[in-house]
């Protein structure tokens, strides 16, 4: 009968919590760089949070986007972002900087890109985006993601134990910053939509978090006498390959939406792409270690399983697994 494959032999022992110091100095490494990159260049906020113009127009043909880019771009509005919907070829997305001044200057400017269109184009949408709504945006996604990290931690707390709920809280601000730093390092655009990938990284983290951290409470009630070390590396390498599994088919859905699903949502699987693979790292390197530093409880109540605990465990080795 045929089993499936095997991506993980059954006897991985492969020592985490051993290279926890260099993992621990990459990830703080990554924060500091993502702090000293918000605190001096900031993020390139979107039209959703900056302020300024978007409109959606139809052509009659096939729209020449280079040419639409540079007869707006020559009209001294600031570097005006064009980018294609749909597969026809005939609808453009156009954003342009918020103006200085007041509503006259943007209305101002939105004539201007009118005029310089032409007549042969349709209007679908235009929208004025002033500074005011942009910070209460603004305001509105960082409590989302602030109550989304509250709320996460609090269940930990009352599924785990406190020290779970902490290492699951520190693992996820590591995420988010270390997500938010890299649009800051390179300079992509920050909206709407990397609000919403922030909250979907913040959700798959945990997800693998609770799982790595669902093995280690089952463990510590079956391996009373296994050094802590030693049995968060056993958990890991025995969730190893579901923990490859997902990340990778996760992985994969979502680099084909970088590849293939345009502009508009490039920035969106930008962040996921990035998050899973941070979100990973997190849940082995940050929310592993942070419990060896909190001092876990084991539960003393559950009795013993026989054949496991009668064993003595090696110091600083594995204990043999029950046979029967």
């Amino acid at each position: 009968m045929f089993r499936g494959i095997r991506f993980v032999p059954t006897d991985t022992k492969i020592d985490f919590i051993g290279k926890r110091a260099i993992a621990i100095a990459l990830s703080a490494l990554l924060i500091l760089v993502s702090l000293g990159s918000l605190a001096v260049q900031g993020l390139n906020f979107g039209i959703d949070f900056a302020g300024g113009i978007l409109v959606e127009v139809r052509t009659e043909q096939q729209a020449d986007l280079a040419e639409m880019r540079g007869t707006l771009n020559n009209l001294g509005l600031g570097e005006v972002s064009i980018t294609r919907l749909g597969d026809s070829g005939r609808d453009v997305m156009i954003r342009v900087p918020k103006q200085p001044g007041e509503e006259e200057a943007q209305m101002a400017a939105l004539n201007a890109v009118k005029d310089a269109l032409g007549e042969n184009v349709e209007y679908r949408r235009t929208e004025l985006v002033g500074p005011k709504v942009g910070d209460e945006l603004m305001a509105d996604g960082a409590m989302a993601v602030g109550i989304a990290l509250l709320v996460i931690a609090a269940y930990i707390w009352f599924r785990f134990e406190w020290q779970f709920a902490v290492g699951a809280l520190v693992a996820l601000m590591h995420d988010i910053i270390a997500t938010i730093g890299i649009f800051s390092i390179l300079q992509l655009d920050f909206d709407l939509t990397t609000v919403a990938a922030l909250l979907t990284i913040a959700g798959y983290s945990i997800n693998d978090t609770v799982v790595n951290y669902d093995r280690v409470r089952e463990n510590l009630r079956k391996y009373k006498l296994l050094r802590l070390p030693d049995l968060i590396n056993k958990s890991l390498n025995q969730v190893l390959s579901r923990t490859i599994l997902t990340s990778g088919t996760t992985l994969l859905a979502v680099l084909a939406i970088l590849v293939f699903g345009g502009p508009v949502l490039r920035g969106f699987a930008f962040a996921l792409t990035w998050g899973i693979v941070i979100g990973t790292w997190s849940s082995i390197y940050v929310g592993m270690p942070i419990l060896l530093y909190t001092g876990v409880r084991r539960d003393t109540e559950e009795e013993d399983i026989p054949g496991v605990n009668a064993e003595q465990a090696q110091p600083g080795g594995e204990q043999p697994e029950s046979k029967g």
